[in-house]
């Protein structure tokens, strides 16, 4: 049986369809069910359940964005960072394996020889560069939390997207934006994400860091094109003259944009679809809830 935390979130939500879909005895437990956060009521319930592999999803993203968690510090660092610590303990004593739903915003920019970013690079968007927002710094510090956690996946997502009109989805996002930056960066397809670090476990790979990305990278202008000759919208899209212009009228925290490389995965027999590809299957596929 497998314990979700966070499950109601948008990657929380994702998992659950994907136990249902395969049948996958699961249990998904909220903050009003049980107050996880409180080591003794989280250790209680590993007790009871007894899971085999427990997936935390739990985190502050900030409404509508990261920059929302520039103005709520505390939480953001209390749900990145101190929470995923605390899991860990945890789940060491009681000898469970876990995977931890990490981030690859701790990135900014490429490597020097112009590739992606490996799970063997330092973070360079993080408080000890002091060049990043507070929630990317917060991702960063539970990284080195977890570096010794034993018997622990660290998947790193980026920018989530799938078929589904979503306000969390890269594409919804994009589509109703008024203005846009253009950046070059790494994506998750949302229901590969899951797919691929479900086959983590299920493979038994090596615990460790796992970019979760898919291969390739893209700009949000091709992105653009990619939505306009969809014809799942059909306006004009505007892009800032560049991101001094998009920091001092749009934001209040940097940004993280980069390139991950997803070698490790591959190298592991996990495929995901080519991120050009990925996009356009989304869009041909385009749901909407209204």
């Amino acid at each position: 049986m497998i314990l979700l935390l966070g499950g109601t979130g948008y990657f929380g939500q994702a998992y659950q369809r994907f136990f249902r879909q395969h049948g996958i005895p699961f249990r998904c437990v909220s903050r009003r069910d049980v107050d996880y956060t409180q080591p003794t009521h989280l250790a209680r319930l590993l007790a009871e359940l007894r899971p085999d592999f427990l997936i935390n999803c739990a985190g502050y993203t900030g409404t509508p964005n990261v920059d929302a968690c520039e103005s709520h510090k505390t939480e953001c660092l209390f749900a990145n960072s101190v929470l995923p610590g605390r899991i860990a303990e945890l789940c060491a004593d009681a000898g469970l394996p876990w995977g931890h739903l990490s981030s690859g915003c701790i990135y900014t920019g490429c490597r020097p020889d112009g590739t992606g970013f490996t799970e063997d690079d330092p973070p360079n968007f993080d408080f000890r560069h002091n060049n990043c927002s507070f929630y990317s710094g917060c991702k960063a510090l539970a990284e080195e939390i977890l570096r010794d956690a034993p018997r622990c996946y660290l998947w790193r997502g980026r920018i989530p997207f799938n078929h589904i009109d979503h306000p969390r989805n890269y594409l919804t996002k994009l589509m109703r934006y008024d203005r846009l930056l253009d950046a070059r960066n790494s994506l998750s397809h949302l229901d590969e994400f899951v797919r691929a670090t479900w086959e983590c476990w299920e493979r038994r790979l090596p615990f460790g860091i796992y970019n979760v990305t898919n291969p390739g990278s893209v700009t949000t202008r091709e992105v653009v094109e990619m939505i306009l000759a969809s014809g799942v919208v059909r306006k004009t899209f505007h892009f800032f003259e560049n991101e001094a212009e998009f920091m001092r009228t749009a934001a209040r925290a940097p940004r993280s944009n980069c390139v991950l490389d997803s070698g490790k995965l591959l190298r592991a027999g996990i495929h995901l679809t080519e991120v050009h590809d990925a996009i356009r299957d989304a869009l041909a596929h385009w749901t909407t809830n209204r």
